[in-house]
């Protein structure tokens, strides 16, 4: 990718600005972190409240990674974070790297959506952030202090010259793209979303159908999906499939053949106070493991079959005393690198506004699993006590319709994806008709154009010069996607039964 940027670029990308009307809305040179080469970034003046323009503005800004071909084409690719509450223009490294082949002749877009990165944003301070990561593992994770903390961020936020929390949902912040688009100058675009951001590429599509060129949902969060009631059985039902799983698979089944009864155990057990190194600080430290946390530390694991393939050794250990795999395994999947956190100020304005009264379409099949009604109330409680007094901001009732899209539309999903689950795709691929297409990798977590072939699912996908071509891309690939095997510690054979006594180092 070529840089810096020349003026002829920029005022190539002016030129057709749609009516852009603020010294803000000039694209200058700048430096993304991560980003090799120098890209341009703007902004476009926004009312917070669309029914005031005459209030309070907001700058949304945006960053594009122009493409190096001499004759590129005129549809950029637009990028939507997840979250909802991360940063596309912090992500911009990880998309422009798995869209290199795209990037050649198109231009890369990165919007962040407001309340995200430098879009009016609302997170919780910096140094809260620092302090929070200081404190001992215990008061980390303890669910009614992380409520009291964001109950006092929101306070905060509502100090805040943009901090009416009503105006940040899906439908304003997609006119906010829009207002993008045109400033850009461009007749159609791609847009790719990914978690969160199908969400917000439903939602442009459904406002702006005749500017969609094609549509990429990796992970499909629907505009109807109540997220606090669906998580809980969506969890259940991937942490029973691993169960099944490892039924199934001799080598699992031999390691650990008490797995559902173990995993039943700790769903019945009483607080357990233990010693676990904190993973932050090395330190010893007591949590209490109730059945509530255990249900909490297992859902970040699931995301991704990897770390998914350690919870049978984590359960096992876990219910004879020896809690630090588990612990581990918990803390690894959580992450907190700058460019995927989470602005919770937007997060939970996002979801206390749509996804509270949102039907959630048709519910899954109550699995078997011991302790269903424990993930239910692990993973409901954060939302159901903080949403209680989040002000909540207005949702149209055509922004839970999905209508027939006029674009090609591939939608993807990971058959062990325990927060976006297949059945969320196949439903609203149905709804958008004939343009869609569903295609499942069996084997597969959370999110897959960074997974074996989606990248290249994807590169077909667009570069395909008619609709019929990108419909009939080759997805086989994803069915020979494999499964991690369970994990086994070094020193064992993958047969071995666990004969460690409790209370021995694991």
């Amino acid at each position: 990718m070529k840089s810096p940027a020349s003026s002829a670029l920029v005022l190539a990308l002016l030129m057709g600005s749609g009516g852009a009307r603020a010294a803000d809305e000039t694209l200058e040179p700048c430096r993304i972190a991560g980003l090799k080469h120098e890209v341009l970034c703007g902004s476009v003046d926004r009312a917070l409240d669309p029914a005031r323009p005459e209030g309070a503005r907001i700058a949304v800004h945006y960053a594009v990674v122009p493409a190096p071909a001499r004759g590129k084409r005129g549809d950029p690719i637009f990028f939507f974070a997840g979250g909802p509450g991360q940063s596309a223009i912090a992500l911009a490294p990880t998309f422009a790297a798995t869209v290199a082949r795209l990037a050649y002749r198109r231009d890369l877009v990165f919007v962040d959506q407001r309340g995200t990165g430098r879009s009016a944003p609302l997170a919780c301070a910096e140094d809260d952030r620092a302090a929070e990561a200081r404190r001992p593992i215990a008061e980390r994770i303890d669910v009614a202090r992380g409520i009291a903390r964001l109950a006092a961020c929101m306070q905060g936020l509502q100090k805040l010259p943009h901090g009416d929390l009503r105006h940040y949902t899906t439908t304003i912040a997609m006119a906010d793209v829009e207002a993008v688009r045109a400033a850009l100058g461009a007749e159609r675009i791609n847009l790719v979303g990914g978690s969160y951001g199908t969400r917000a590429v439903l939602e442009y599509l459904r406002q702006q159908p005749q500017r969609v060129r094609r549509a990429v949902i990796d992970g499909v969060a629907p505009p109807d999906m109540a997220l606090a009631e669906n998580l809980g059985l969506d969890t259940a039902a991937a942490l029973q499939a691993l169960i099944d799983g490892c039924g199934r698979d001799a080598a699992c089944a031999r390691r650990h053949p008490r797995l559902a009864a173990h995993w039943a155990a700790l769903m019945k057990a009483p607080s357990s106070p233990a010693q676990v190194l904190d993973p932050a600080s090395g330190r010893l430290t007591t949590v209490a493991f109730t059945p509530e946390l255990v249900a909490a530390m297992v859902r970040g694991p699931l995301y991704a079959p990897a770390l998914a393939a350690a919870l049978p050794f984590a359960i096992d250990e876990a219910a004879a005393g020896r809690w630090q795999p588990l612990a581990g395994l918990a803390t690894a999947a959580g992450g907190g690198a700058r460019a995927t956190r989470i602005a919770e100020g937007m997060h939970f304005s996002v979801i206390c506004a749509e996804d509270a009264a949102a039907s959630g379409g048709e519910p899954p099949p109550r699995p078997a699993l011991a302790g269903v009604e424990t993930l239910l109330a692990a993973y409901a409680r954060p939302y159901r006590e903080l949403c209680a007094s989040w002000p909540r901001g207005a949702v149209p009732a055509e922004f839970r319709r999905i209508a027939p899209s006029p674009a090609p539309v591939l939608l993807l999903s990971g058959g062990l994806d325990p927060v976006t689950p297949p059945r969320h795709g196949q439903r609203v691929a149905e709804a958008l008709g004939p343009q869609a297409r569903h295609a499942v990798a069996p084997n597969a977590g959370h999110g897959l154009l960074n997974s074996g072939c989606g990248g290249d699912l994807l590169h077909g996908f667009v570069e395909a010069e008619t609709d019929a071509q990108a419909l009939s891309v080759d997805a086989r690939c994803l069915a020979r996607l494999p499964r991690p095997p369970a994990y086994v510690p070094p020193g064992l054979d993958a047969g071995d039964a666990l004969t460690r006594p409790a209370g021995a180092r694991p």
